[in-house]
């Protein structure tokens, strides 16, 4: 198998030249505003996703089930937090605009597995489905609410010619 690759150049910088997926996702956005539209989305997304999935475990659909390890259950607030640390870790060095908007995307993701949870964190109880549960939706709710007003008060400019070509690094 052959290379289409020039000589001397590697994937790394072949890489850096393509311009980043998120540019073609959110044309017109700057690179520094893009991260935040990012972490909203995947709040939104993983929330949603999350309430179909525990549903589905809760009406007993087959094939879906809980996530244990020896035989405690791993509530998904672990993972949420877990991806926290390892977002807030990443962030502590200058990073790409591309790389920053991955890392929104992970944050907003990590951000919905522990809000999902936070019934059960401020009882410590598992009330996911009792009436208590509800501080979950409410609290996840006012944040999607909060920061999507947020980010269309604030709509920033659209991304200059040398924004959007710091993006493509």
């Amino acid at each position: 198998m052959t290379s289409s690759r020039a000589p001397g150049t590697s994937r790394q910088d072949e890489r850096r030249k393509r311009p980043s997926p998120w540019l073609r996702l959110l044309p017109g956005i700057s690179p520094k505003r893009r991260g935040f539209i990012l972490a909203w989305w995947g709040f939104a997304l993983t929330f949603g996703g999350m309430r179909l999935l525990t549903w589905l475990i809760h009406i007993d659909a087959a094939g879906v089930g809980d996530l244990q390890a020896g035989g405690v259950h791993l509530h998904h607030y672990v993972w949420g937090i877990v991806l926290l640390a390892a977002v807030g870790a990443a962030g502590l060095g200058d990073r790409s605009a591309r790389t920053r908007a991955w890392m929104g995307l992970a944050y907003g993701v990590g951000l919905a597995l522990v809000v999902d949870e936070a019934a059960l964190l401020i009882s410590l109880e598992d009330v996911y489905w009792d009436t208590e549960g509800g501080v979950s939706i409410a609290l996840a709710i006012a944040v999607i609410a909060v920061a999507g007003s947020v980010l269309a008060m604030t709509r920033g400019r659209r991304a200059s010619r040398d924004e959007s070509a710091s993006a493509r690094k």
